[in-house]
C-alpha cells in the first residue's frame, strides 16, 4: 500500500545550474558503498528521482541530490546525484550545490575561512575546500576524480550530419565531445533547441559506435552526455561549451524530436573532460588555469594539478572552482491518493 512521504529539500544553483539537495525523508538506503546505494535507488526506488525531477515538483533542467552517511572510512559525507535520464557518478555543479547546502545549513559544521570536506560519490572520493565568510560559502574548490581521454578525433557516423570527428573522455561522467564551430552550431543560450537536438543525435550514435566503460568500475559506462565546445568569445576565458542532458528516450526514426536539456552552467565534469582531451592532444599543460564559460556566460575555473594512470589511460588530476547559492527550502509531500506520485512529462517543454 502506498504511504505518505515528505522530503525536505534545499533549492540551490551553481553558476546557474539548479541542484535540489534532499536532506531528510529518504530513509535507509542499503549498500556498502555510495555506488551500491546509487544502484539500489536506480533498481528499486527510482520513484524518488522521478518525483523530484518531473512535473509538478520538477522541470527539465533540474537535478537533485541526496546527502547520505558515508560508507568509506575517509569520507565525511556521501552524495548521490540524480539527473533526468541517469544517476550521475559525479557532477561538479551538483557537488557545489550540495557543499553549499551542507555547510550553510549546518549538516557539516562550517569553519572560516576554509572548510575541508571529503565526499564519497559513486565515482569515488572527492576532496572539497570551501571558502567561507560570515556564514556564507563564497567559493567551492574540489579535487576531482582522475580524468582521461579514451578516443581522440574518432570518426562517428551521425544520421543527418554525416561522419564527424569526436572525442570520448571521462571527467566523472563519460562525455562525447564535438566541435560546434566545425558543425556550424551557435552555442548561445537562445539556440538551446538546436544544441540539444544535435547533441542527442551525436550521443545516440556514440553509444552505439564508441561505447566505453571505466577500467576501474565496469558498471560505469557511456558516453551518456554530450559536450559541444567552441572557441571563447570572452578574452578572460579559455573555453566555451554547451552540455546537453537527456530528458527523454531517443527515437532514431525521428531524431529531430530528440529531448534534451541544456546545462545552465559550464558543467564541472564536462569542463574537466574537455581538459583531459586538450592535455592528451598536447594543448594544455599542468599548472595552467583553464576558465570555461557556459551558455549563460558564467564560468568555472579549473587547473591540472598532476598526472596519474587509470587502467591503460594516462589521466589528469584536476581542481575546479565555482560558487553556489541557496534560494529556497521546500517540503515535498506525496499523498497516497495523488494520481501522479512519480510526476509526468508533457511534450510542450519536455
Amino acid at each position: 500500500m502506498m504511504t505518505s512521504r515528505t522530503l525536505t529539500c534545499f533549492e540551490a544553483h551553481a553558476e546557474g545550474e539548479p541542484g535540489r539537495v534532499i536532506v531528510d525523508g529518504v530513509g535507509d538506503i542499503p549498500g556498502d558503498s555510495v555506488f551500491a546505494q546509487m544502484r539500489h535507488l536506480q533498481q528499486h526506488r527510482d520513484d524518488i528521482r522521478l518525483s523530484m525531477l518531473r512535473e509538478p515538483r520538477g522541470y527539465p533542467a533540474l537535478c537533485a541530490n541526496i546527502l547520505v552517511a558515508p560508507k568509506h572510512p575517509d569520507a565525511d559525507i556521501g552524495l548521490i546525484i540524480m539527473e533526468q535520464s541517469e544517476y550521475a557518478p559525479m557532477s561538479g555543479s551538483n557537488l557545489i550545490c550540495a557543499t553549499t547546502v551542507m555547510l550553510e545549513t549546518g549538516v557539516i559544521p562550517m569553519q572560516e575561512p576554509e572548510t575541508k570536506v571529503t565526499v564519497e560519490t559513486p565515482a569515488g572520493l572527492v576532496t572539497v575546500c570551501a571558502t567561507c565568510q560570515s556564514g556564507k560559502v563564497t567559493k567551492v574548490t574540489f579535487q576531482n576524480v582522475p580524468a582521461f581521454a579514451l578516443h581522440l578525433d574518432a570518426p562517428l557516423t551521425v544520421p543527418g550530419l554525416g561522419t564527424i570527428a569526436v572525442d570520448i573522455a571521462w571527467g566523472g561522467m563519460f562525455f562525447v565531445l564535438a566541435n560546434a564551430d566545425e558543425l556550424g552550431i551557435s552555442l548561445t543560450a537562445d539556440n538551446g533547441r538546436q544544441i540539444c537536438q544535435i547533441s542527442e543525435m551525436i550521443r545516440h550514435a556514440a553509444t552505439e559506435q564508441l561505447a566505453v566503460q571505466h577500467p576501474d568500475n565496469p558498471g560505469l559506462t557511456g558516453p551518456t552526455i554530450t559536450n559541444l565546445y567552441a572557441a571563447p568569445t570572452d578574452p578572460n576565458t579559455h573555453g566555451r561549451g554547451a552540455i546537453t542532458l537527456s530528458t527523454g528516450p531517443f527515437d532514431p526514426e525521428n531524431p529531430v524530436a530528440a529531448s534534451g536539456s541544456l546545462d545552465r552552467c559550464p558543467c564541472g565534469t564536462g569542463t574537466i573532460a574537455k581538459m583531459a582531451v586538450l592535455h592528451a592532444k598536447g594543448l594544455l599543460e599542468p599548472k595552467t588555469p583553464y576558465v570555461n564559460a557556459g551558455p549563460l556566460g558564467t564560468t568555472f575555473t579549473a587547473e591540472i594539478t598532476g598526472t596519474t594512470q587509470v587502467g591503460p589511460y594516462q589521466a589528469i588530476q584536476t581542481t575546479l572552482s565555482g560558487q553556489g547559492w541557496i534560494y529556497g527550502k521546500t517540503e515535498f509531500k506525496t499523498d497516497p491518493t495523488d494520481p501522479f506520485p512519480n510526476g509526468y512529462t508533457i511534450g510542450d517543454i519536455w
